[in-house]
């Protein structure tokens, strides 16, 4: 099977885990039973031996597409042709269908809208990440899969049959107006077989629908671009593991930053920095118990820090601290991009910037949804003192570089937000905080990036001291309130960085890249995509100017909406975008779903009843 394009897929999940959906109605990665799982399906990293499981017309000739159920992360495929019309529904359960009979599975549904079709099913696991064997056995209505540490069950109303290399295949065809239901299960111990009808199937169908529908009803956004912003939301509350209110960077590991590359990374962990700019994207539209579900989490994770020790940037999403990378080299890559990795060895790196983006989040949090506690308090404080005492070393960045610690601007600029937000939340609550500590480290700060952050040469502020690399995260300044976005320094770090690469800036046609490579040795070979996040956060920065300069306010709204093309068929966005608009990276990443959302808000708010 050859690969499909990253952007050619669709996701389902259930707040516990998602799967990949291919526009060819292959589901090509699929974890279980939660994000962090191993695989069962992972075709996507390795043609060959990853595994998937595939419904699609058993002939030649048709055209496949991909929509989402109005207001839902149900997925539907319809193949058509001249002949014939089917609709392949894919969902999991979630809401009341799940609390029905406690189980989490894959439903696949198959609508014959007309026409006569002939399908082929086939369903080949592989289990923790192809390393695991298993046997197949056929059993009434369906197939059980075994292997050392996991059981699954397909349930089929059509006979099911074995092959050699562990798969099992099903060919029939469907009338206009029948349906075909199948279910992808755990087997849990000592239980029997699980009776299900078409009826029963549509009544979870239904109960799903519903779940979706509330939820994102709740969203208080009603400003253009309304429907993307629903997609984000509703992506990003797919990323979210319901039992501990973790939320994970992205549902995928290991699809690379350029293909053939070795920039593959693991990003089903918890993020610090993501998790706290994807609650701030949430509060900007209505989500608050979302908010506090991960403000809870964050409790969990710092309850056993000592006053001295810093959190760490990531952990497992049940708070586990160590997430040990490991290079999988049995399987190809995706497209044969070397190595494929699981783990993610950044988890001890020093990143001061994760201070500012969690005091941020949190004191949005105490402003727009609920108040936090005092022992929360009590363990932030500590953490900004902890600041105050550190926030002179030099660190490996918001880039996760592997190249070696520097003095990089924007994790200055995200310690003062830390120490500016908890001297704000002290304030607003009168917590007892060493505010005239605070206040002296916060001026420091600032009077330091006025200084050593600036370049006067390259008339703009650069990625770290004594560099002339310019660095997209810088332009998060007037979004974090730390500079006016009219500002002269800020005016000519947009003009700087809003030049093609050829002329010494990081923007094309619009995408920007978040650094380059070519200037600055990042410890890693090879090349990259444009940063989605980054153009987003240029469309913010012009957004704010052009409060006062109009040509910027119009720049932004037109790189915003050149943006939204570079999104796939459903609206979903990778961490990158390749020179020939492909998606690069994990995929669908949070950080660019709460970017979008953030600038959408901010634009539509400056663009107020202009067409």
């Amino acid at each position: 099977m050859a690969y499909q394009p990253i952007e050619n897929y669709g996701i389902i999940g259930n707040m516990r885990t998602t799967a990949h959906v291919g526009i060819n109605g292959s589901i090509d990665w699929f974890c279980f039973p939660h994000f962090d799982s191993p695989s069962m399906f992972a075709a996507i990293l390795d043609d060959q031996k990853g595994g998937n499981f595939q419904i699609a017309p058993a002939t030649d000739g048709f055209t496949s597409k991909q929509f989402y159920w109005p207001d839902t992360n149900i997925l539907v495929t319809r193949f058509y042709s001249p002949a014939y019309m089917a609709e392949l529904i894919d969902y999991m359960p979630a809401g009341e269908a799940v609390k029905e009979h406690g189980r989490h599975e894959i439903v696949r549904r198959i609508n014959i809208v007309h026409g006569i079709l002939p399908f082929r099913l086939y369903c080949k696991p592989a289990f923790n990440y192809a390393r695991d064997q298993h046997t197949v056995e056929i059993v009434n209505q369906g197939a059980n899969f075994h292997s050392a540490n996991q059981s699954m069950r397909l349930l089929s109303k059509f006979p099911l049959k074995p092959d050699s290399d562990g798969a099992v295949s099903a060919e029939f065809v469907l009338h206009e107006g029948e349906t075909a239901t199948f279910l992808l299960h755990q087997i849990k111990p000592g239980e029997g077989l699980i009776h299900y009808t078409e009826d029963s199937a549509h009544e979870h169908f239904k109960k799903t629908v519903d779940y979706w529908r509330h939820w994102i009803s709740k969203c208080t956004y009603h400003g253009r671009w309304r429907d993307m912003v629903h997609r984000s939301a509703l992506v990003l509350k797919l990323l979210t593991f319901e039992p501990t209110g973790a939320i994970v960077a992205a549902p995928t590991c290991s699809l690379p930053e350029a293909i053939g590359g070795v920039r593959n990374w693991d990003y089903r962990y918890t993020w610090i920095r993501d998790a706290a700019f994807t609650l701030y994207g949430l509060l900007r539209i209505g989500f608050v118990q979302e908010a506090g579900q991960f403000m809870h989490w964050l409790e969990s994770a710092f309850h056993d820090l000592k006053p001295d020790e810093p959190p760490q940037i990531m952990y497992g999403i049940d708070g586990r601290r160590k997430l040990m990378e490991e290079e999988l080299n049995h399987l190809d890559g995706y497209r044969g991009s070397k190595p494929v990795r699981i783990g993610n060895a950044a988890y001890d790196q020093l990143q001061l910037d994760i201070h500012g983006e969690l005091m941020d989040s949190v004191y949005l949090y105490n402003k727009y949804g609920a108040q936090i506690s005092y022992n929360l308090w009590r363990r932030l404080r500590n953490l900004v003192n902890w600041v105050c005492d550190n926030w002179q070393w030099k660190d490996e960045g918001i880039w996760e570089t592997r190249g070696g610690r520097q003095h990089f601007v924007y994790s200055k600029l995200m310690c003062w937000v830390a120490v500016d937000r908890a001297l704000r939340l002290a304030d607003k609550r009168s917590f007892p905080a060493n505010r005239s500590r605070w206040v002296i480290v916060r001026d420091q700060i600032y009077e330091e990036l006025m200084t050593k952050g600036w370049d006067r040469n390259v008339e703009s502020f650069v990625q770290c001291y004594d560099s002339q690399t310019l660095d997209a995260s810088v332009l998060i300044m007037p979004l974090v309130f730390f500079m006016a976005p009219t500002d002269p320094r800020m005016l000519k770090t947009i003009h700087a960085i809003n030049r093609t690469p050829s002329e010494g800036g990081l923007v094309s046609n619009g995408l920007v890249y978040r650094y380059s490579p070519q200037h600055y040795v990042d410890g890693l070979s090879g090349n990259e995509g444009t940063f989605n996040m980054c153009t987003f956060w240029l469309v913010e920065a012009l957004t704010r100017a052009g409060k006062e300069h109009k040509k910027y306010l119009e720049q932004g709204r037109l790189i915003f909406e050149k943006m939204m093309t570079f999104s796939n068929h459903l609206g979903l966005f990778a961490e990158e975008t390749g020179l020939g608009g492909e998606a690069l990276g994990n995929f669908p990443q949070a950080l660019t779903h709460l970017s979008l959302i953030s600038a959408a808000f901010n634009l539509d708010r400056s663009l107020g009843g202009q067409d």
